[in-house]
Protein backbone atom coordinates (compact mmCIF):
# COMPACT_ATOMS: atom_id res chain seq x y z
CA UNK A 1 0.00 0.00 0.00
CA UNK A 2 1.07 3.56 -0.58
CA UNK A 3 2.30 5.63 2.33
CA UNK A 4 -0.25 7.66 4.22
CA UNK A 5 0.23 11.25 5.34
CA UNK A 6 -0.68 11.98 8.94
CA UNK A 7 -2.19 15.19 10.31
CA UNK A 8 -2.33 15.42 14.12
CA UNK A 9 -4.16 17.84 16.43
CA UNK A 10 -6.99 18.02 18.96
CA UNK A 11 -6.60 14.43 20.14
CA UNK A 12 -6.86 12.84 16.70
CA UNK A 13 -4.55 11.80 13.91
CA UNK A 14 -6.13 11.90 10.45
CA UNK A 15 -4.43 9.67 7.89
CA UNK A 16 -4.74 10.39 4.17
CA UNK A 17 -3.73 8.05 1.38
CA UNK A 18 -3.84 10.07 -1.84
CA UNK A 19 -3.70 7.02 -4.09
CA UNK A 20 -7.06 5.86 -2.69
CA UNK A 21 -8.86 9.22 -2.90
CA UNK A 22 -11.54 9.45 -5.59
CA UNK A 23 -12.57 13.02 -4.70
CA UNK A 24 -16.09 12.13 -3.62
CA UNK A 25 -16.02 15.34 -1.56
CA UNK A 26 -17.80 14.03 1.55
CA UNK A 27 -15.03 15.46 3.72
CA UNK A 28 -15.02 18.94 2.17
CA UNK A 29 -18.80 19.25 2.18
CA UNK A 30 -19.05 17.83 5.69
CA UNK A 31 -16.38 19.83 7.48
CA UNK A 32 -14.77 22.57 5.36
CA UNK A 33 -13.03 24.03 8.43
CA UNK A 34 -10.84 20.90 8.47
CA UNK A 35 -10.83 19.60 4.87
CA UNK A 36 -10.05 22.09 2.09
CA UNK A 37 -9.61 21.18 -1.59
CA UNK A 38 -8.03 24.55 -2.43
CA UNK A 39 -5.13 23.41 -4.63
CA UNK A 40 -2.94 26.22 -3.32
CA UNK A 41 -3.53 25.41 0.35
CA UNK A 42 -1.14 23.04 2.09
CA UNK A 43 -1.71 21.13 4.17
CA UNK A 44 -5.27 20.56 2.98
CA UNK A 45 -6.23 18.85 6.25
CA UNK A 46 -6.21 20.99 9.40
CA UNK A 47 -7.42 18.94 12.37
CA UNK A 48 -7.23 22.07 14.56
CA UNK A 49 -10.42 23.20 12.78
CA UNK A 50 -12.87 21.03 14.76
CA UNK A 51 -13.16 18.70 17.74
CA UNK A 52 -11.93 15.12 17.30
CA UNK A 53 -15.44 13.65 17.47
CA UNK A 54 -16.66 15.83 14.58
CA UNK A 55 -13.62 14.96 12.48
CA UNK A 56 -14.10 11.25 13.16
CA UNK A 57 -17.75 11.51 12.08
CA UNK A 58 -16.74 13.05 8.75
CA UNK A 59 -13.93 10.54 8.16
CA UNK A 60 -16.55 7.77 8.48
CA UNK A 61 -18.27 9.27 5.44
CA UNK A 62 -15.22 8.86 3.18
CA UNK A 63 -16.39 6.16 0.75
CA UNK A 64 -12.95 5.21 -0.57
CA UNK A 65 -11.10 4.68 2.70
CA UNK A 66 -8.53 7.30 1.71
CA UNK A 67 -9.22 8.96 5.07
CA UNK A 68 -8.86 7.06 8.35
CA UNK A 69 -8.13 8.19 11.88
CA UNK A 70 -6.74 7.32 15.27
CA UNK A 71 -8.16 8.89 18.41
CA UNK A 72 -5.55 10.10 20.91
CA UNK A 73 -8.05 11.62 23.32
CA UNK A 74 -9.58 8.39 24.62
CA UNK A 75 -12.45 8.61 22.15
CA UNK A 76 -13.67 5.50 20.37
CA UNK A 77 -11.52 4.01 17.61
CA UNK A 78 -12.77 3.81 14.06
CA UNK A 79 -15.47 1.13 14.09
CA UNK A 80 -15.42 -1.89 11.84
CA UNK A 81 -18.87 -3.33 11.28
CA UNK A 82 -19.55 -6.88 12.34
CA UNK A 83 -21.11 -9.27 9.89
CA UNK A 84 -20.68 -9.39 6.15
CA UNK A 85 -19.59 -6.25 4.30
CA UNK A 86 -22.22 -4.19 2.51
CA UNK A 87 -21.78 -3.21 -1.13
CA UNK A 88 -23.32 -0.22 -2.91
CA UNK A 89 -22.90 0.34 -6.62
CA UNK A 90 -22.27 3.94 -7.67
CA UNK A 91 -24.00 4.89 -10.90
CA UNK A 92 -21.40 4.57 -13.67
CA UNK A 93 -18.72 4.22 -10.99
CA UNK A 94 -17.13 2.01 -8.36
CA UNK A 95 -18.40 -0.47 -5.84
CA UNK A 96 -18.45 1.09 -2.37
CA UNK A 97 -17.81 -1.60 0.22
CA UNK A 98 -18.17 -1.08 3.99
CA UNK A 99 -17.55 -3.43 6.88
CA UNK A 100 -14.54 -5.56 7.63
CA UNK A 101 -13.16 -5.61 4.10
CA UNK A 102 -10.23 -7.98 3.65
CA UNK A 103 -8.61 -7.90 0.22
CA UNK A 104 -6.30 -10.72 -0.81
CA UNK A 105 -4.16 -11.03 -3.92
CA UNK A 106 -4.11 -13.90 -6.45
CA UNK A 107 -1.85 -15.92 -4.13
CA UNK A 108 -4.16 -15.50 -1.15
CA UNK A 109 -1.91 -12.97 0.59
CA UNK A 110 -3.83 -10.27 2.46
CA UNK A 111 -3.25 -6.90 0.80
CA UNK A 112 -5.25 -4.90 3.32
CA UNK A 113 -8.01 -5.01 5.90
CA UNK A 114 -10.05 -1.81 5.82
CA UNK A 115 -13.39 -0.48 7.09
CA UNK A 116 -14.31 0.94 3.63
CA UNK A 117 -13.05 0.78 0.08
CA UNK A 118 -14.05 1.89 -3.40
CA UNK A 119 -13.39 -0.95 -5.84
CA UNK A 120 -12.94 -0.54 -9.58
CA UNK A 121 -15.57 -2.12 -11.79
CA UNK A 122 -14.67 -0.48 -15.12
CA UNK A 123 -11.35 -2.32 -15.42
CA UNK A 124 -9.35 0.82 -16.23
CA UNK A 125 -8.01 1.73 -12.78
CA UNK A 126 -4.24 2.03 -12.47
CA UNK A 127 -4.64 1.24 -8.77
CA UNK A 128 -6.55 -2.05 -8.94
CA UNK A 129 -8.47 -3.36 -7.16
CA UNK A 130 -9.19 0.19 -5.95
CA UNK A 131 -11.01 2.80 -8.00
CA UNK A 132 -8.94 5.76 -9.20
CA UNK A 133 -11.77 7.52 -11.10
CA UNK A 134 -10.64 6.09 -14.46
CA UNK A 135 -14.29 5.26 -15.12
CA UNK A 136 -14.78 8.96 -15.89
CA UNK A 137 -12.01 9.18 -18.50
CA UNK A 138 -12.98 5.92 -20.24
CA UNK A 139 -16.69 6.77 -20.31
CA UNK A 140 -17.76 3.73 -18.30
CA UNK A 141 -21.53 3.29 -18.20
CA UNK A 142 -23.60 0.82 -16.24
CA UNK A 143 -24.90 -2.09 -18.30
CA UNK A 144 -28.50 -1.52 -19.26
Amino acid sequence: MARKKAYEANGIVVHFEAKRCIHAGACVRGLPAVFDFDVDKRPWIDPDGAPAAEIADIVHRCPSGALTYERLDGGPPEPVLDGPPTVRTATNGPLFVRGRVEITDHAGVTVCVEPRVALCRCGASRNKPFCDNSHRSVGFKDPV
